[in-house]
């Protein structure tokens, strides 16, 4: 009688052990999640061929109506399976199979009051979010997030720093343009003492790779960030500063009850092919509303980049539309100050122009509003919804495709719904949106059907501006792939033709990259609309190899296949278009990068055409046979890049 009152004990006490902590696999069963109540704290952690991606790191939420992270109660769990195929033609692939294993795990706090929090695992992605039901409350401020990401001690980062808020030109930061780091170890602390903005991206040891990020975020929550490394490697799920846009808007989002949270993204490999390719960031998320427009995607030519300021009157204009269609373009964007400079009258004439030669116009605006000291113009047109509509209304009467908007400076619940409003207003007018001197965007391609890009990156205004960003150039575009460009368009800007970036060709900051590595970032980048940094001059003075290549190289892509690489040192990746496949790879380091590179998507004994640099710097193309074993000999020079198209 005593063994079996022993052994029913030990089985009373062996239940809630075994039901406080479960796990969900990838479908391939190389990833592993965890998740487990310990001392009343829900945490998870990650392994991928049981190797440790992630130790024991916190989940839950903190909110006005309740504490969900800690004194927790395991209620239950369901396990599922998701299988869905979608269509998406402004990201790095067109066709995506998404297969992942759901789990969701069921708390209570000490009053009884229940969250869940919902795991999607895939093969190499994770994503997850809380849902919190209603029940007597039917709204609830999150005043903060327990979500936290703890690594191995021995990680390394890749990780751009967060700013202070109401700094740089005209108090409009943050904007996502900040030096990157690599390399880094953990306990070494941001520059500004903010942490870190989304993507952040983590070598383990010799174990793998880990890209976090977040995903899914509009009008109903705030943008987030990862906070300075703690003990041990533990990074949290940061809010945005109070400072933010001037102080305007809370830092805590509010949210209507059933409400969730954005979903945040790990993505895992032990090497970097699964980070350059993860597509988990449209993968979790739907569109927000459906568009009765056909969006046309295509490149552009941009003169502010070169000519400035200056360059925005009628008469430079039409210089640019005519650059566009010499090189087929489908558009001319025309930056700020027009309104002033070339007046609303006479771009009803100039919009018509630009039709006439097959062009279509992009305008400017600021973002306006109360957070920051901005004077160009047009101004006070995208924060009002009264003066948006007619503004939009206006633009369509003209005939113009899309808007510029620029200069937001936050990442708070309030910005969020700007950002939300202004493209969805612009979709009722058949209008495409771009962003600068934004947040990064979270899913926005698949959410808004309107959506074409955003900068969110130390883009090509930078080269312009200081001879530093030259000298870095092929550093930074040896990690966006890796990085910034791997979950969202970037709308960067690039591609000169110019050796020194003023107006006349023979001032200003001195271009270190070849024209080659010009061409490999036209492929390299992401984004379906490419305004690309040539000029008028270019036409007669350009290499006629470069121009060939620039008026034919498309900007929407069907898949996408990573080659070779290391963040801030050299990458190579291939794009297909249709049935055309375009290689292209760049070298940041300081001797040449002599390689043998595998191409999967060609066959043996292949002739691809090769985009190279000769020794004297200058362009040239060759045909070359791969091998039999579908191998391709390389040389990029330093600050050099190379194109194979087939």
């Amino acid at each position: 009688m005593k063994k079996y009152l022993k052994y029913c004990l030990l089985v009373w006490i062996a239940v809630p052990v075994w039901a406080q902590q479960t796990e969900v696999i990838g479908p391939d069963s190389h990833l592993k999640v965890n998740v487990a109540l310990k001392q009343g704290k829900p945490v998870y952690s990650v392994t991928y061929k049981e190797k440790i991606m992630l130790e024991d790191s916190p989940l839950g939420v903190v909110t006005d109506i309740g504490d969900f992270s800690r004194n927790m109660n395991w209620i239950g769990q369901k396990t599922s399976r998701i299988d869905k195929t979608y269509t998406q033609n402004k990201i790095k692939k067109s066709e995506i199979h998404y297969q992942a294993n759901e789990l969701i795990c069921t708390f209570a706090n000490a009053d009884k009051q229940e969250i869940d929090v919902v795991f999607r695992v895939s093969n190499n992605d994770i994503a997850f979010r809380y849902v919190i039901p209603r029940k007597e409350a039917g709204s609830c401020v999150v005043e903060k997030e327990a979500t936290g990401f703890d690594f191995p001690a021995y990680t390394t980062t890749f990780l751009c720093p967060q700013s202070d808020a109401m700094i740089g030109w005209m108090r409009t930061k943050p904007s996502y343009e900040e030096e990157y780091r690599v390399d880094v170890p953990m306990n070494e602390p941001s520059r500004y003492g903010h942490g870190y903005t989304f993507p952040c991206l983590f070598r383990i040891g010799c174990d793998g790779w880990a890209l976090i990020s977040e995903t899914g975020v509009d009008s109903r929550y705030c943008g987030s960030r990862l906070s300075d490394a703690g003990e041990g490697g533990l990074y949290i799920l940061d809010f945005p500063m109070p400072e933010e846009n001037n102080g305007n808007g809370t830092v805590a989002p509010g949210l209507a009850l059933p409400g969730t949270t954005p979903w945040r993204t790990i993505t895992v490999g032990d090497n970097l092919k699964p980070i350059v390719e993860t597509t988990v960031i449209w993968d979790v998320v739907e569109p927000l509303y459906e568009t009765v427009h056909d969006y046309r995607f295509g490149r552009g030519t941009w003169s502010w980049i070169l000519w400035q300021d200056g360059s925005i009157n009628y008469e430079d204009q039409v210089r640019y539309i005519d650059v566009a269609a010499a090189m087929g373009y489908e558009y001319v964007l025309i930056d700020n100050w027009w309104d002033r400079t070339i007046g609303r009258e006479k771009m009803k004439s100039l919009a018509d122009y630009a039709h006439r030669k097959g062009v279509d116009i992009f305008l400017w605006y600021s973002s306006s509003g109360y957070w920051n000291d901005i004077v160009q113009s047009p101004v006070n047109c995208m924060d009002n919804p009264i003066v948006r509509k007619r503004e939009m209304r206006w633009l369509e009467s003209l005939g113009v495709k899309g808007i510029k908007v620029d200069f937001f400076g936050g990442d708070k619940q309030e910005t969020m719904r700007l950002y939300e409003a202004i493209l969805s207003d612009a979709d009722d007018c058949g209008l495409m949106v771009i962003f600068h001197g934004c947040t990064l965007p979270r899913g926005w391609e698949r959410m808004y059907p309107n959506y074409v890009g955003s900068e969110a990156v130390l883009a090509s205004e930078n080269l312009i501006f200081q001879q530093h960003f030259c000298d870095e150039e092929a550093f930074n575009a040896c990690l966006h792939p890796f990085i910034r460009n791997s979950v969202g368009c970037m709308e960067f800007g690039g591609c000169f033709l110019n050796k020194r970036l003023n107006r006349t060709n023979d001032g200003g900051s001195i271009r270190r990259t070849t024209d080659a590595f010009q061409l490999a970032t036209t492929v390299l980048f992401q984004n379906p609309i490419q305004n690309f940094a040539l000029a008028p001059n270019n036409l007669t003075d350009a290499s006629q190899i470069c121009l060939d290549f620039l008026k034919q190289v498309p900007v929407t892509w069907d898949e996408t296949v990573f080659i070779d690489g290391y963040p801030g040192k050299y990458c190579i990746l291939a794009r297909r278009h249709g049935d055309k496949w375009y290689v292209a790879g760049v070298n940041a380091q300081k001797e040449p990068l002599k390689l043998k590179i595998q191409l999967p998507m060609f066959a043996k004994g292949n002739r691809v055409t090769l985009y190279n640099d000769d020794l004297k710097r200058n362009v040239y193309t060759r045909e070359v046979t791969l091998s039999k074993n579908k191998e391709l000999s390389l040389t990029i020079l330093s600050g050099g890049g190379i194109v194979i198209v087939k």
